[in-house]
């Protein structure tokens, strides 16, 4: 497959003026000069945007629906600022993403706490912040939470985690409701959890929640699964057990290339009415389709070599620095930093793009099709703001890359570059 890289549309925030790519109003160019590379470089007006299209979409419909971005996307504590200044809440997912959402500024009674495996200490600081619910994932869950409730003497608001057995089109690493998944547990099973959560004093059954996984293209599945949550919650209203809310997580595509997924109204549009109508609040836990387009990762090409009539470039951005081709065969656009306008795509020529890093699976494009590459020249992988910074190792000795904001004409660091001593941990 040759993957064709285009330059974005005008009107996107990443853009060529001239020969020059761009970011808002700073040349990439220059972002790599001040910051080096591999360097991470984030759009505060494309963050922006795709926030604000969440939050105008939800007024549209009312109070009555809140959009808990999803932190394990992207936890740099500056954009978790930004999005919580803007009145978003948060979907986190261990006790580390908790304290970085409170210090962040979130409202504590707008995050949820969703996850399988919450140890006793994360539901502790849990319950002492005051979020608004602990996503429960088994029976054994739900016991420790009320044994912990009962030691602080704090009722514990919860929701039961539906597995709804939904399939869905996407990569198998990121489907998450299926029956043979690790996530929620069976509708007969959060039924019953949640009747005896109703019947235990330090408990606050609350909610029912479902996540079918990533990079969703279709909003049938979305729907199928509101229908569920809505009929499990009026079977539970019609025992005497009437929620607060039901929540369908998160998982809208963003266009990595393959075109676009659903719009952002339509989504929420198209579930909305299940919960309103039935008199519950609707919550929803993007990530990607906030964060991803809002960041690039600048390369360096170091080295080019032929090998088996394919043109091989080295860069100095491998799997440590950006996992997600590797791990999921993702395919990013990758444009140069500097073109060449006099050529053509005709005048393409095909690389495979790889990183430095000591695994076959450092390949973060096969087949590019880009103008002429040299040593020395920069690229840029576009929409890696999500899951790109936040799944980064220091696998092979490497320190993890710098990230930048830029807002209009301004750049600033946002987290430092890591350094050799950096490695040494504790140990220096």
């Amino acid at each position: 497959m040759v993957m064709v890289h285009r330059p974005p549309r005008k009107a996107d925030n990443f853009h060529y003026h001239g020969p020059s790519l761009f970011c808002e109003r700073v040349p990439l160019a220059d972002v790599a000069r001040r910051f080096d590379t591999p360097t991470y470089v984030y759009s505060h007006a494309e963050l922006h945007k795709n926030a604000t299209t969440y939050i105008d979409s939800a007024k549209r419909l009312g109070q009555t629906c809140l959009v808990c971005y999803a932190v394990k996307a992207n936890g740099n504590p500056e954009l978790l600022r930004i999005l919580s200044g803007l009145g978003l809440g948060a979907d986190i997912v261990s006790g580390g993403e908790l304290f970085l959402a409170l210090k962040s500024g979130f409202d504590p009674r707008q995050i949820v706490f969703s996850g399988v495996g919450k140890t006793r200490q994360e539901i502790v600081e849990a319950i002492s912040a005051g979020i608004l619910s602990l996503h429960v994932e088994s029976e054994g869950e739900l016991q420790l939470i009320s044994q912990t409730a009962k030691s602080l003497e704090k009722v514990a608001p919860v929701a039961v985690r539906v597995n709804p057995d939904i399939d869905v089109d996407t990569h198998a690493h990121i489907a998450t409701g299926g029956k043979w998944h690790k996530f929620g547990v069976t509708l007969d099973s959060a039924l019953s959890m949640m009747r005896s959560a109703h019947g235990d004093p330090w408990l606050d059954p609350i909610g029912l929640s479902a996540h079918l996984g990533s990079q969703i293209m279709a909003l049938e599945p979305y729907e199928r699964v509101a229908e569920r949550l809505g009929a499990m919650a009026d079977e539970l209203a019609g025992a005497g057990l009437r929620l607060d809310y039901i929540d369908l997580g998160g998982g809208l595509a963003i266009d990595y290339g393959q075109g676009p997924g659903p719009a952002v109204d339509s989504w929420l549009e198209s579930v909305y009415g299940v919960a309103h109508y039935r008199g519950y609040r609707l919550l929803v836990e993007p990530g990607r389709s906030i964060v991803g387009s809002a960041g690039i990762i600048l390369t360096r090409v170091l080295y080019m070599k032929q090998q088996s009539n394919q043109t091989i470039v080295v860069t100095d951005a491998g799997m440590n620095d950006f996992i997600r081709p590797a791990l999921y065969g993702a395919r990013h656009p990758i444009l140069p930093v500097h073109r060449n306008e006099q050529i053509q795509d005709a005048d393409h020529s095909l690389y495979d793009i790889v990183g430095p890093v000591c695994e076959t699976a450092d390949v973060l494009s096969r087949n590019a099709s880009l103008s002429p590459l040299q040593p020395g020249d920069l690229l840029a992988i576009l929409k890696v703001g999500a899951y790109g910074y936040a799944m980064s190792s220091n696998y092979n000795g490497r320190p993890r890359p710098a990230e930048v904001l830029v807002d209009g004409d301004s750049m600033r660091c946002i987290r430092q570059r890591e350094r050799y001593d950096d490695l040494l941990g504790d140990s220096a």
